[in-house]
């Protein structure tokens, strides 16, 4: 079974999030067995105008996925009912299916994902053999890594110690409160456009889904990968964390004026998969977000804790927030060596790197000596915390 997640841009300028599901009427035209010097093709077609294909490539003794790709039509107005661009758009990439055994048969039950440019791609219950001899399907099994149960630990048996029973009754164990659950570990990541880094990201995330009960879910950085798009006033990070949390920010540039131009946080997406047939158990999304303002060319941080709130059911908590989408140098925050994190009760902010100069906008020494004053006298007077970023 599979299911596509699709980020495309809408008329208004806006990006939305759509699901495509196969539809019952699949075809699978073009398909190809394969042979000795010619490579195995399973291609589908479905819905309107939308198909998904993978080849196979084989040696001697294995065969596995090479290409999987994608075309979704954004003529589907089921799917796409607003779609800015139109037609045919198509995805490739590089399969990650491991090397199988000739005559056997590759089963994954696990959950799986591809993700490339604005689509995710999830996989589930899947079972292909390429290259099949004779027309008979092979008898043994190839199973995903995901699929290959954790061996349990080895209990040493004990043996109890023989005692004359006791005429006292025993009081009840008193019952143990739940364990609370603890802060987020902060990850780190990065996204390249090309051989440059082009956004830099490190937090912790919780997740809080409430839909039936609350419920805390931490995002492990050692489970998720990271992937996205930079753009010059667009750019995209999406998290997955061991293909049942995904989660999306989206970043975008504004004018303040003809001179001067801050980018923001606009959009998170958050769609949470049941982890053994790839069922989406709950997903939302929020456009309307303004948090994380600071100037083009900086970055922003804030320790202490924060919410977003994406819907009346879920929320996301960041922790040890330190955040760059654009303008990326060597690989590091901007910091400007007068880049402060300002902390002022509820309120966390970034002031960009430099006073003098920003986005090209000169300020002259008297109206430097009445800004600078300025921001003097209001950090004594709400007694801020300033700290340099280190």
């Amino acid at each position: 079974m599979m299911k596509f997640l699709i980020k495309y841009e809408t008329n208004s300028s806006d990006y939305k999030n759509t699901t495509l599901d196969l539809s019952p009427g699949v075809t699978h035209n073009g398909s190809v067995c394969g042979n000795d010097t010619q490579a195995a093709l399973l291609a589908v077609q479905f819905g309107e105008g939308h198909s998904w294909s993978v080849n196979f490539t084989k040696t001697n003794e294995t065969y596995q996925g090479d290409f999987v790709t994608f075309t979704y039509n954004t003529n589907d107005t089921a799917v796409f009912p607003d779609a800015k661009r139109k037609g045919p758009i198509t995805v490739v990439v590089r399969d990650t299916m491991i090397p199988v055994q000739l005559n056997n048969v590759f089963v994954c039950h696990s959950t799986d994902s591809l993700e490339a440019e604005n689509v995710t791609q999830i996989f589930w219950n899947v079972t292909v053999q390429a290259f099949v001899q004779n027309g008979t399907i092979g008898k043994k099994e190839t199973r995903c890594q995901a699929d290959t149960p954790t061996p349990e630990p080895t209990i040493s048996p004990t043996t109890a110690n023989m005692t004359t029973a006791s005429t006292t009754t025993a009081s009840p164990a008193p019952t143990t409160p739940p364990k609370p659950v603890e802060n987020p570990v902060t990850g780190n990541y990065s996204l390249k456009r090309g051989n440059t880094t082009c956004l830099l990201a490190t937090f912790g995330l919780q997740l809080n889904v409430s839909q039936d009960k609350p419920h805390l879910i931490n995002i492990d950085p050692k489970t998720t990968s990271a992937d996205g798009a930079c753009g010059n006033t667009t750019a995209t990070l999406k998290l997955n964390d061991g293909n049942s949390t995904l989660v999306a920010f989206t970043f975008v540039v504004k004018n303040e004026s003809a001179t001067i131009q801050k980018f923001y946080l606009k959009e998170v997406n958050v769609t949470l998969l049941n982890h053994l047939n790839g069922s989406v158990i709950s997903s939302a999304d929020n456009n309307n977000f303004s948090q994380w303002d600071t100037f083009l060319g900086s970055s922003y941080m804030c320790r202490k804790e924060q919410t977003l709130e994406i819907n009346e059911d879920l929320q996301i908590h960041t922790f040890n927030l330190w955040i760059q989408p654009f303008l990326v140098k060597a690989d590091k925050f901007s910091t400007g060596g007068a880049l402060l994190s300002v902390q002022r009760g509820e309120e966390c902010q970034a002031l960009p790197p430099s006073l003098g100069c920003i986005s090209g906008f000169e300020i002259s020494s008297q109206s430097s000596l009445l800004i600078l004053a300025f921001v003097f006298v209001s950090a004594r007077s709400s007694s801020s915390i300033l700290q340099p970023v280190s």
